[in-house]
């Protein structure tokens, strides 16, 4: 897994739900960055414009509920950035955030001290959540090894993949 990522924050509210993540019209996109395209359009249309890749989503709770739509956090990615940060998420959308190799972290303490375009850094092993700008740290829960090595292959399909593969391989 990445030693951290590092890029400016993009704040959000609370209840972001998948369809502003990712508006319907847009889920028949197979293309990971064709559908980061529209990365959060039906919220904040300017977000694929003013973001740059390794950004980090910002927000307050419950950030990607409705929907159990997989594409949200595939949007996500495939608009280039790197974390979700947040208060607290949605069941589904976490699970399908780390099966697509996503990294979120939640950490209200971070939320509440992090503004809009702050310069911020994620160590996803340890769970550090550092504000470059204001110099102050923060602590979200770091994910344990099998689940970095998800995330750092991609997702749980291409791990799969991968330990499929070297039990295949001989000895």
């Amino acid at each position: 897994m990445e030693k951290s990522m590092r890029g400016n924050a993009h704040k959000y509210g609370k209840n972001v739900d998948t369809d502003v993540i990712i508006p319907g019209k847009y889920c028949n996109i197979i293309d990971q960055a064709e559908l980061g395209k529209h990365a959060l359009e039906g919220l904040d249309p300017e977000y694929t414009t003013k973001m740059r890749p390794g950004d980090i989503i910002v927000a307050d709770t419950n950030f990607g509920c409705g929907s159990s739509r997989e594409v949200a956090p595939i949007a996500i990615k495939g608009s280039g950035t790197s974390a979700v940060i947040a208060k607290s998420f949605a069941r589904i959308f976490y699970r399908n955030s780390l099966n697509i190799g996503l990294p979120i972290f939640e950490s209200p303490e971070a939320v509440d001290g992090i503004e809009d375009g702050d310069e911020i850094e994620v160590e996803p092993a340890s769970g550090v959540i550092r504000n470059i700008t204001k110099g102050r740290d923060y602590q979200a829960a770091a994910f344990p090894p099998f689940m970095q090595s998800l995330i750092e292959a991609g997702g749980l399909q291409p791990y799969v993949e991968k330990r499929l593969a070297e039990m295949k391989a001989p000895a």
